[in-house]
C-alpha cells in the first residue's frame, strides 16, 4: 500500500492549500510530484507566517503542510523559456495540477486545450474558486469566502437568542481541505479511466463553491427535503440527541448517547437512571421534540463533576465521549501517538521536523517538503536531459 502509485508523475503547478493539498496526497502514494514554483518567490503560502520553520520566506506553516513527498523546480512560466519548459515537463507527465484564475495559463500556452495536443494522456486538473464558467468564473475567493458562500457558516455557530449568537466559520480552512480530497480522488478515477478505457487523459474542472456545496451533505438535503434552513446547533449535533459537549466543573467534555441502549448507559452512569424511561426522554423522537429540556437537565448535571469523573464513568458505561481537546492534548493522546499521526523528517535545513501523517497510510516513507528550487538542475539534468550549459544560459535568463 505504500507507494501504489509509483511510477505517475504529477506535475503541480499549483499554490496556497487545496491544490497544493490535493498533490501532496498523491506524492504520499508513490506518485513523483514536481512542484514549479516562481523564481526567488515560490509559493505564496511559503509568506504566510509567522511561525516560520526557520526564516521568513522559505518553510512557513503551512507550506510544510500542503508540500512534503514533492521536488521543487523554479521556472518563469510567464517567460517564453520558461513556458517551453512547463511544456516540456507536461510531455513526459501523467496528471497537471493548477489553481490560476480561470484563462491565465491560456496566455503562455499552458491551458488545457496546449498540453493535450501535446501530451494527449495528460490528466490536466484545474481548480478554481467557482469552475470555469458561468457568472462568478473570473473572480477570485479563498476559504472563508467560499464557507461563507457555501451555507457552511450559516450552519455553524451559536444559536440564535444566545450570547455570541451568529455564523461562523469553521476554524480549519475546511472547503480547501476538502477541495483538495476531492480533486485526488477525481485524478486517480481519472488515472484509472485512461488506462483502463480511453487511453486518453481527461480534463477536471473543480469549484471551491461546488465542493463547499457537496459538503452540507445531510444539512443541504434535509433543506432540499423540508424546504427548511438548518437552525445552528452551536457545539451540538443535528441528529440523535444527545450529541453535544457539555460544560463540567473544570474543562468540556463531548457525549453522544443518540440510541435508546446510549441513553439508558447514560442516565445510569450519571446516578440518574429514572431519566431512561422518562417519557419526555426515553425514545429517540422525544429527545428531539425535548431537546432544549435534554440539554438543561444533562447541563446540570455534568456541572457538578469534574470532565476527569465524567469521561471515567462514560468510558465504563460504554457511551462515546471525549475531552474537548486543545493541540497538545492532541498530540499526547495514546491513541494518535500510537496511529503513527505525527511523524518526524529530516528537513536540510531545520534538521528534524514533525509533519502529520496521512492516515490513509501512516506507516509511508516521508520526505520533506523541498526548499525553493531544490530540485532544479536534477530535474532538467535528469528528466529533461540539459546540459550544464543550457541550465546555466536558462538560469541567466531569468527563465529558472
Amino acid at each position: 500500500m505504500n507507494r501504489p502509485l509509483e511510477g505517475v508523475r504529477v506535475l503541480d503547478l499549483s499554490r496556497i492549500l487545496a491544490a497544493p493539498f490535493a498533490t501532496q496526497l498523491l506524492g504520499d502514494l508513490g506518485a513523483d510530484v514536481i512542484k514549479v514554483e516562481r523564481p526567488r518567490v515560490g509559493d505564496d503560502a511559503r509568506q504566510y507566517g509567522p511561525p516560520f520553520l526557520d526564516e521568513p520566506g522559505g518553510n512557513e506553516s503551512v507550506y510544510l503542510s500542503a508540500n512534503r513527498n514533492k521536488r521543487s523546480i523554479t521556472i518563469d512560466h510567464s517567460s517564453p523559456a520558461g513556458a517551453d519548459l512547463v511544456r516540456e515537463l507536461a510531455a513526459e507527465s501523467d496528471v497537471l495540477v493548477e489553481n490560476y484564475r480561470v484563462g491565465v495559463l491560456d496566455k503562455y500556452g499552458l491551458g488545457h486545450e496546449a498540453l493535450h495536443a501535446l501530451n494527449p494522456r495528460l490528466v490536466y486538473c484545474s481548480v478554481t474558486g467557482f469552475g470555469q464558467d458561468g457568472p462568478y468564473a473570473a473572480r477570485a475567493g479563498y476559504d472563508g469566502v467560499f464557507q461563507a458562500m457555501s451555507g457552511l457558516m450559516s450552519v455553524s455557530g451559536v444559536p440564535d437568542g444566545q450570547p455570541g449568537a451568529g455564523p461562523m466559520k469553521v476554524g480549519v480552512s475546511m472547503v480547501d481541505i476538502l477541495a483538495g480530497l476531492y480533486a485526488s480522488s477525481a485524478i486517480l478515477a481519472a488515472l484509472r479511466e485512461r488506462d483502463m478505457i480511453s487511453g486518453s487523459g481527461q480534463f477536471i474542472d473543480l469549484s471551491l463553491l461546488d465542493c463547499g456545496v457537496a459538503a452540507l451533505s445531510h444539512y443541504a438535503q434535509n433543506y432540499l427535503v423540508s424546504g427548511q434552513p438548518a437552525p445552528r446547533r452551536g457545539n451540538g449535533g443535528f441528529g440523535g440527541i444527545p450529541s453535544q459537549a457539555f460544560r463540567c466543573a473544570d474543562a468540556d467534555i463531548f457525549v453522544v448517547a443518540s440510541t435508546t441502549r446510549q441513553w439508558s448507559a447514560l442516565a445510569a452512569a450519571l446516578g440518574r437512571p429514572e431519566l431512561a424511561d422518562d417519557p419526555r426522554f426515553a425514545a429517540v423522537s422525544a429527545r428531539i421534540a425535548n431537546r432544549d429540556l435534554v440539554l438543561e437537565t444533562l447541563e446540570s448535571i455534568f456541572a457538578q463533576q469534574p470532565a476527569a469523573h465524567w469521561i471515567a464513568a462514560l468510558e465504563a458505561a460504554d457511551v462515546p465521549v471525549s475531552p474537548v481537546n486543545s493541540m497538545d492534548a492532541v498530540f499526547d493522546n495514546p491513541q494518535v501517538r500510537h496511529r503513527g499521526m505525527r511523524v518526524a523528517v529530516d528537513h536540510p535545513t531545520a534538521g528534524s521536523v514533525n509533519l502529520i501523517a496521512n492516515p490513509i497510510i501512516p506507516a509511508t516513507t516521508y520526505t520533506a517538503p523541498p526548499l525553493l528550487g531544490e530540485h532544479t538542475e536534477e530535474i532538467l539534468t535528469r528528466l529533461l536531459e540539459k546540459t550544464p550549459n543550457e541550465v546555466n544560459s536558462l538560469r541567466e535568463s531569468g527563465a529558472i
